[in-house]
């Protein structure tokens, strides 16, 4: 998904993408002053698009961190939530439980297909989640790799399909099981965030497997 807002949203996009921030932290990343980030602020909190929230943090004077509001969330839309749900009830209703897990599942063998053959020309890890994170930015999740000092993060800033994911847990159980086969086994793959289950992003801990020796050594 590409930043498509107006100039005079961009703490939108960032509050987005990086999480609840101070005001210095959204100056730096807007690139502008501190008065010239308030300002903007302070405009997108009359539209009701952003708020405020006091912090205190040990001895030192209360700051102020700004998040996005359910208003602010709603300029990233889920991709036709309204559609896609009465889909999922007229299939669970007409044809079963059992039918809705099998197109879930065609659509999974559909991603791992995709992905294989787009990643299939990067052999190292961090070029492959890098790669990953690519495609699934231009599918609509804000996607990007981190590496931290544990390792690789797969994370997605945004969920174009949020409403289907909360009418049905199939599809992220098996977006995690396709991003799982893709890897190979090799690879330990683990969600440690979840938008569904309230968190601000969807993230994943990839890294490679500890192979022990039968001899124990």
């Amino acid at each position: 998904m590409k930043n498509n807002l107006p100039d005079n949203e961009q703490a939108v996009w960032i509050l987005k993408t990086k999480g609840p921030l101070p005001l210095q932290a959204l100056a730096d990343a807007l690139g502008v002053t501190t008065e010239g980030a308030r300002f903007q602020l302070h405009k997108l909190a009359a539209e009701g698009l952003v708020q405020a929230a006091t912090a205190v943090k040990g001895r030192g004077r209360p700051q102020q961190i700004w998040s996005l509001t359910e208003k602010g969330q709603s300029r990233f839309p889920d991709a036709h939530a309204d559609l896609t749900i009465r889909l999922i009830n007229s299939i669970r209703e007409t044809l079963g439980e059992a039918a809705l897990d099998a197109v879930i599942l065609t659509q999974q063998h559909n991603s791992v297909r995709k992905y294989n053959n787009e990643l299939k020309q990067y052999p190292g890890l961090k070029d492959k989640v890098a790669a990953l994170a690519e495609i699934r930015n231009h599918e609509g999740y804000m996607a990007e790799c981190i590496e931290d000092e544990q390792g690789l993060l797969l994370v997605e800033n945004h969920c174009p399909v949020c409403a289907a994911a909360k009418a049905c847990q199939g599809f992220c159980k098996a977006e995690l099981e396709a991003f799982q086969t893709v890897f190979g086994n090799d690879v330990q793959i683990d969600r440690v965030d979840h938008i569904v289950t309230g968190a601000r992003r969807c993230a994943y801990r990839i890294t490679p497997r500890t192979i022990r020796s039968p001899f124990g050594l």
